[in-house]
């Protein structure tokens, strides 16, 4: 069997205790006496014994956590041999190391010493290991470095076979019998070699094996067979595929994610690690600042933390600077040319790197990897077969050519989602795009590319069904950046047009439901360009892209005008399609222009019509989103008990039904929203626990998906504005922090600037007037240059401000404004806060004059938020007017309208409101 001694060993502790239960511990003494072993080295020899039991593996049980019992009856036998016992431990001359070639060690191997253990483990528990991947990966050093530290294991040493230079596979057997300095007489072969070495005990190393594998192959099979006391450790760029063999797919460096810039961060990476102590190496002088390292992490990125091109760029850092060397990588292969002089002239530069592979594929795989370059985000057989339409290659050749090229380490298996996908690393996929255009097949490859893609997307009311499931939005996602090359080809000066404008119609739901609004943008923007208008047959994808560019330009903050413009053509041609659909898609965006300016009763119309198409169209999907756009039109013109109607009705249904429109075309988590918003209406009714409570739950609905964009409304609507106006400002200044944050992440510049509003707010709440008013200042010059986010209510807000500072005529003037907008478009909710506002400023002016105005304004405030049922606007004017009276002398008058107010709360009284006015009834007499 071709099984490790320490595994044997394993298999012998077991056998003696045959049907015992043998614990890990007794295991550990016993194999690796004196030695700390891991969990990890233990699971690879157990795995090695499973293997080698074969279809009897079921023999060996395990108790998870504590050890094993090796079930069947067994005896002992002992070979009849001359030769030494084949597992016996070696007898070690203290001080002398066994014989070897090894080279030395000169630098340390940076961020290797996992691997290093585990391909220790390996080869002690496989008697063949090869360790494979691309060029430049580090195959070499890691496999002299693991084996260097067992060397005390094998008695009769350790030998490394460079097998590089050789030109005939007929040669690998004379240059192993050479390399140990075996006598051999006659023809030498797999099997005289085998035979001469016999029952010694060493670890031979078989170096760059690829070009002559076939042979090396058929050598370590016969050694494993012939010699049971010689292990084998083989590098190469495609694996032996022996009986026996323990494949190691060596991995990169690791290398630091985008956008952490953290020098710290950065700096625990051992791609960058490695980088550094290159470049410091070269240039003693070198310590690399905040900005070097942010730089050195992209140069990792960009080469996939491959030690010889990490190597390679840090020569050039030494002389170019960092900064150099990152500007350069566009044309790496003749940046990275500076490779140590003493190493192989393949390993010099990464181009020769490349090339000598290259060269051993066969004519069909060249082809095959060149076209298969055109992918930037990955592939699956489908898609590799469509960009070899031409070729004559079919589904079976493709994933046999594929097959050979991931043996060969040039594409790997994507591991990252569910289904077959393969990519190439960044550094393959320049190299094979070189070869593409060397061919002239650039734009012949792009075209199957772009038109596979199309197809894959096109929504079924293009005459074409999807080859996508409707339940699978992750696989949309997945191809993004395959789609931007295609959509990239298409409207150049070699692509197609005609299909970049129908995979943008069809791709923008997926930017939607990531929230890449400004990607959303600029292509539908681009798209719109390619369409000539008044041609009958662009109406519908004319259409298409006017409702996912305008509702864009709203989340972009773009001008609304323009947004409304692209919005009306929409739904006139949905109306001549009589495409019901698109008409609600259309109206919902066009309503939430009109909503968040607070033009109500234009908004009130236009979710009324939403409604009744949802109704004609018998959709669960469209009646829902038809719910919660009345439920917000209700809550923003101050009708809270209507809307929590609406938005219940959302809350009692089963959940969005699956489906493409239900999870791509309208991304949106109907529930969280519809949640967020309730909070808002139960908190106006007084019932702020309950608010509170909604409001806290949302946010629980969404963690577990993908959907920022969504986190922004539901932040907006519920938490931040509750827990401002509830006196909760520790967690309103959390909060308004996350939605500004997600918002600025998103280039949603609308849902950043009604952030900044809040925060504004949140500062002049808790009475920090002047910094309150720069963040309001700021907020209405960002919003005012296109659109007037919630006017009234934050022109209120402002003039608490001014007024908090003294400046009571400029805080009218703002409160004059908001009023004045709010008499243009039917009071909305925040009206009854304005009138008490307005009457507070006026007692602050001049409270003997102005004493009649204001008690007018506290009037009409109150049998406002009575009309709306607005209990908490209630109880602020009630307050308002009991300080009034107080003020004025007449106690015994002050309790009586306050008491009636605050008797009607059933929950809330730790807010500080509620504690306000218990504060004032207790100080009143009866």
């Amino acid at each position: 069997m071709p099984l490790g001694g320490r595994a044997f060993e394993v298999v012998t502790v077991l056998v003696q205790s045959a049907s015992e239960f043998v614990t890990k511990d007794h295991l550990m003494e016993r194999v690796w006496p004196g030695a700390t072993v891991g969990e990890g080295t233990i699971h690879v020899h157990i795995s090695a014994v499973r293997k080698a039991l074969g279809s009897d593996r079921a023999l060996l049980k395990t108790a998870s956590g504590r050890g094993y019992r090796l079930l069947g009856n067994w005896t002992p036998q002992q070979r009849e041999t001359t030769a030494a016992p084949v597992y016996a431990s070696p007898t070690r001359t203290s001080g002398v190391p066994p014989p070897n070639n090894f080279p030395p060690l000169i630098t340390r191997l940076v961020g290797r010493t996992a691997a290093c253990q585990f391909v220790r483990d390996l080869v002690s528990a496989y008697r063949v290991v090869t360790l494979t991947g691309p060029g430049g990966i580090g195959k070499t050093s890691l496999a002299i470095k693991a084996v260097r530290y067992l060397l005390p294991d094998f008695e009769d040493g350790g030998w490394i076979v460079e097998l590089a230079s050789l030109s005939d596979p007929g040669l690998v057997p004379s240059t192993v019998a050479s390399t140990l300095g075996l006598k051999l007489a006659g023809e030498i072969s797999a099997e005289s070699v085998a035979r001469a070495v016999g029952g010694r005990h060493l670890v031979l190393v078989l170096d760059n094996c690829e070009h002559v594998i076939d042979a090396v192959a058929n050598l370590a099979e016969t050694l494993t067979r012939v010699c049971p006391r010689t292990a084998i450790v083989a590098t190469s760029r495609e694996v032996l595929r022996i009986d026996g063999e323990s494949v190691y797919r060596v991995p990169p460096l690791e290398v630091p994610a985008p956008g952490q810039a953290a020098p710290d961060y950065i700096m625990q990476y051992s791609a960058v690690e490695l980088f550094v102590a290159r470049t410091k190496a070269l240039n003693a002088g070198f310590s690399p600042d905040a900005e070097d390292l942010a730089s050195i992490a992209t140069i990792c990125r960009h080469l996939d933390g491959i030690p010889l091109a990490i190597e390679l760029a840090a020569a050039r850092a030494a002389v170019l600077s960092v900064q150099g060397v990152a500007a350069g990588l566009r044309d790496r292969f003749a940046l990275l040319t500076a490779g140590r002089r003493t190493a192989l002239p393949r390993q010099r530069t990464l181009r020769a790197t490349l090339d000598w592979s290259h060269e051993l594929l066969p004519d069909a795989e060249r082809w095959l990897l060149r076209r298969l370059a055109v992918f930037p985000g990955g592939f699956t057989i489908d898609a590799a077969t469509a960009v070899m339409t031409d070729t004559g290659f079919d589904a079976s050749a493709v994933l046999d050519g594929i097959a050979n090229l991931a043996a060969k380490s040039w594409v790997a298996l994507d591991k990252s989602g569910a289904g077959a996908r393969w990519t190439l690393l960044e550094t393959i996929r320049a190299y094979a795009l070189e070869k593409l255009a060397e061919h002239a097949e650039a734009d012949i490859a792009a075209e199957h590319h772009a038109l596979y893609f199309r197809d894959l997307f096109m929504p079924q009311a293009r005459g074409a069904k999807p080859s996508l499931s409707d339940e699978d939005p992750a696989r949309w996602v997945r191809e993004i950046d395959n789609v931007r090359a295609a959509l990239d080809w298409s409207f150049s000066s070699a692509g197609d047009e005609a299909i970049g404008i129908d995979l943008t119609v069809a791709y923008a739901p997926v930017w939607r439901y990531m929230s890449l609004m400004r990607e959303c943008r600029e292509r539908c923007e681009r798209a719109l360009l390619g369409l000539e208008p008044h041609v009958t047959a662009n109406m519908r994808l004319r259409m298409e892209l006017q409702i996912a560019l305008a509702a864009a330009i709203f989340i972009t903050m773009g001008p609304p005008e323009q947004a409304k413009i692209l919005l009306t053509e929409a739904v006139e041609t949905a109306d001549a399609l009589n495409d019901l659909n698109a008409q609600a898609a259309a109206l919902s965006t066009l309503l939430a222009i009109y909503v968040l300016p607070g033009e109500y009763a234009r908004a009130r119309i236009v979710a009324e019509r939403i409604e009744q198409i949802a109704h004609r169209i018998d959709d669960p999907v469209s009646l829902l989103a038809a719910y919660r756009e009345l439920g917000a039109t209700l809550l923003t013109s101050g009708r809270p008990r209507e809307a929590q109607q609406y938005l219940e009705r959302i809350l009692r249904s089963p959940g969005t039904p699956g489906g493409r429109r239900s999870v791509i075309y309208y991304n949106s988590n109907d529930h969280a929203v519809a949640r967020a918003m309730l909070a808002r209406a139960l908190w106006m009714q007084g019932l702020t626990d309950q608010a509170l409570h909604e409001a806290r739950l949302s946010l629980k609905e969404l963690q577990d998906t993908d959907h920022q964009l969504q986190l922004c409304p539901i932040l907006y609507h519920g938490i931040c504005r509750i827990a401002t106006m509830t006196g909760d400002f520790a967690t309103a200044d959390r909060e308004i922090a996350h939605l500004i944050e997600v918002a600025k992440s998103l280039n949603a510049h609308l849902w950043e600037t009604a952030g900044r509003f809040l925060k504004g707010k949140l500062l002049v709440e808790r009475g920090e007037f002047a910094q309150g008013l720069r963040v309001l200042r700021d907020a209405f010059e960002t919003g005012g240059r296109t659109w007037r986010l919630s006017y009234p209510e934050f022109k209120g807000t402002l003039a608490l401000g001014l007024a908090g500072t003294g400046r009571l005529d400029e805080a009218l003037v703002a409160l004059e404004d908001a009023l004045a907008a709010e008499r243009e478009n039917g009071h909305g909710w925040f009206a009854p806060e304005l009138l008490r506002i307005k009457g507070e400023v006026l007692l602050q002016q001049a409270a003997d004059q102005f004493t009649p105005a204001a008690e007018d304004c506290f009037n009409q405030a109150a049998e406002m938020a009575r009309k709306q049922g607005a209990l908490f606007w209630e109880l602020r004017v009630a307050l308002s007017v009991a300080r009034l009276t107080v003020s004025q002398g007449r106690h015994h008058e002050a309790r009586a309208p306050l008491a009636s107010v605050y008797d009607r709360f059933t929950e809330g009284f730790a807010t500080a409101d509620m504690q306000a006015a218990r504060t004032l009834l207790e100080e009143l007499p009866p």
